[in-house]
């Protein structure tokens, strides 16, 4: 048995079973990844895929009960290589965040800007993905730190702490007729809506508010983040409902931004960790930036002494 193997063992799951995709994951040929698999079923003496001629169609009972195990093994792996390096050089590696483009845009900067004046040898990578990819990121231990509003908290994989609450508001061109009214959700549902696309940035809850006041809005576009949404209320397209953090009065010279927050409830964007994934001591202090009180001590504590 060998560490090849098991990264095919992941891989075959984390493709669909589709060889050729195991083999360019690996960098290495459909024969080769055939003949691992081989070598290991014989060597354990079990099937560890059902087949299908030579198609993979899924995993056996017992490959099931293995993939659990080759996860934990390739995780540790990883972990004795970050421990290694922690110990070798503690200011100098690289810290992977994956997050949304609201968070790295508006909640973000100085957060970053802090971390690394306290580290400035260590490489930060934002890696800006929908909720569903950062999960992904976060369990393929490709991300270190998970930021979003949505998904995070629904996974058992991962610890979660809340980062910060944050309201809808309304943005409407200088001068329009809502901003002189008392808003309300059926004024609202008059207008062409521009708002975040599904599955992003708390739309969920903007779709929930209308739906319980029995209420269809004209949702005339949706964008991945607010920058889109204010530049096609600027050009008339409709009105919009982005993150009131989203929202610069210097920069967004000719909108006006109307308080949102009686007709829909807060969000909370939280911060996720894998379970087991080992965290450089940097990886703190980035933790501690976005939240004082998320010390090592506390966040080992919720991680169950882990990480």
């Amino acid at each position: 048995m060998n560490f090849q193997q098991l990264r095919i063992i992941r891989e075959a799951v984390q493709q669909n079973f589709n060889l050729t995709e195991v083999a360019n994951a690996l960098f290495t040929s459909q024969s080769g990844v055939s003949k691992h698999i081989k070598d290991l079923e014989d060597e354990l003496g079990v099937e560890l895929f059902v087949r299908r001629g030579k198609r993979l169609l899924g995993l056996t009972a017992p490959g099931k009960e293995l993939a659990v195990i080759v996860e934990r093994m390739l995780l540790d792996a990883r972990n004795i290589k970050r421990l290694a390096d922690q110990f070798a050089d503690a200011e100098v590696g690289q810290l992977t965040i994956a997050t949304t483009h609201t968070q790295a845009r508006y909640a973000l900067p100085q957060v970053v800007a802090r971390f690394k004046a306290a580290f400035p040898k260590v490489h930060l990578v934002l890696l800006q993905a929908n909720p569903a990819e950062i999960v992904e990121l976060l369990q393929s231990g490709q991300a270190d730190i998970g930021i979003a509003t949505e998904a995070l908290d629904q996974n058992a994989g991962f610890v979660t702490f809340p980062f910060y609450d944050w309201q809808h508001a309304v943005v409407v061109p200088a001068g329009h007729a809502l901003a002189g009214q008392d808003l309300t959700l059926e004024l609202l549902a008059e207008q062409p809506l521009i708002t975040y696309h599904e599955g992003y940035t708390g739309r969920g809850r903007i779709d929930a508010s209308f739906a319980a006041a029995g209420l269809a809005p004209d949702i005339v576009m949706s964008a991945l983040d607010a920058d889109v949404i204010k530049t096609y209320v600027q050009v008339g397209l409709g009105v919009g409902i982005v993150a009131s953090m989203a929202f610069e009065p210097l920069r967004d010279a000719g909108l006006e931004l109307l308080d949102a927050g009686h007709l829909f409830p807060s969000n909370t964007t939280r911060i996720a960790l894998k379970r087991g994934h080992y965290l450089r001591g940097y990886a703190y202090r980035f933790l501690q930036e976005c939240v004082a009180e998320l010390t090592e001590d506390a966040v080992r504590e919720a991680l169950g002494g882990e990480a």
